[in-house]
């Protein structure tokens, strides 16, 4: 368990590092501030590096022995992601999630940090700072948005059933043939958007589930811990937990509730079987 003390001082350095890095920079980016990965459509910006480099620091201070996974370094240095299998507690980071939009100038962009042991989510910390929202999650200790908490609630019965998706470009065919089975009646899928933010509007209730083909764990850990606390579940398509160190069965859910999760996989599961 995550106590107070550490809670609010992380949620202060994420606000920090944002204030510092990111924030300065939306929409007064240069274009040589602005990379494409190599091999790769993920854009990366000077604010993404220099936050997660912030981030890395501040947060290795506060719990020593701690190390990091952060998108960034992974992409510099993969074989950092192997420390999400190890004993040491793993600071998960995403410094901008939805760097499209962020280079775009929209506002619907997150970062997001996880704290994670022995492939256990304990701390999650969602911040949007062009829309002004600002979660925490604690293991065992549900979810506050802006201090409120948040209950995901269920579908209305008998409404259609609202889905964000993978995007086309980072899915192979079978996983295009598991994400077509939600285009069927009652279900209404869109693409999604910073992943970090679907994962909120579940908590929040404003949004039914997500159908993900990809297991980067910086972009999953704090958004379904927020999800799991708020009452949601969440599930592969071969119906076991998401696991963070990867290996997991694609197409994987997050949903309102247990009951939307075991729909979701239903609908995915019957175009693989």
């Amino acid at each position: 368990m995550i106590d107070d003390e550490l809670m609010t001082a992380v949620e202060e350095a994420v606000l920090s590092a944002v204030r510092a890095e990111v924030m300065p920079r939306w929409r007064q980016l240069a274009e040589d501030e602005v990379t494409t990965k190599t091999g790769s459509h993920d854009l990366v910006t000077v604010a993404d590096q220099r936050a997660e480099q912030r981030l890395s620091e501040d947060l290795r201070k506060l719990l020593p022995g701690s190390v990091v996974v952060g998108e960034e370094t992974v992409h510099a240095h993969p074989a950092t992601y192997t420390a999400l299998e190890g004993d040491d507690p793993v600071w998960i980071i995403d410094p901008i999630d939805g760097t499209r939009q962020f280079v775009a100038g929209d506002e619907g962009f997150c970062t997001l940090v996880a704290l994670a042991r022995r492939g256990e989510t304990l701390g999650a910390w969602i911040h949007a700072p062009a829309l002004g929202l600002t979660a925490t999650a604690r293991r065992g200790g549900g979810v506050l948005l802006d201090g409120r908490p948040l209950h995901a609630g269920s579908p209305a019965e008998g409404a259609p059933l609202h889905v964000a998706v993978s995007h086309p470009d980072f899915t192979d065919e079978s996983q295009k043939r598991a994400l077509s089975g939600l285009h069927t009646e009652g279900v209404a899928p869109r693409d999604t958007g910073s992943a970090g933010l679907e994962y909120l509007a579940i908590a929040r209730g404003r949004l039914d589930a997500v159908a993900y083909t990809w297991e980067s764990a910086w972009d999953h850990a704090a958004g379904l811990l927020a999800v799991t606390e708020a009452g949601g579940a969440h599930s592969t398509v071969a119906g076991a937990p998401f696991r963070l160190a990867g290996g997991n069965a694609l197409p994987f859910t997050a949903a309102r509730d247990a009951a939307t999760a075991r729909r979701m996989v239903g609908l995915l599961r019957d175009q693989n079987d």
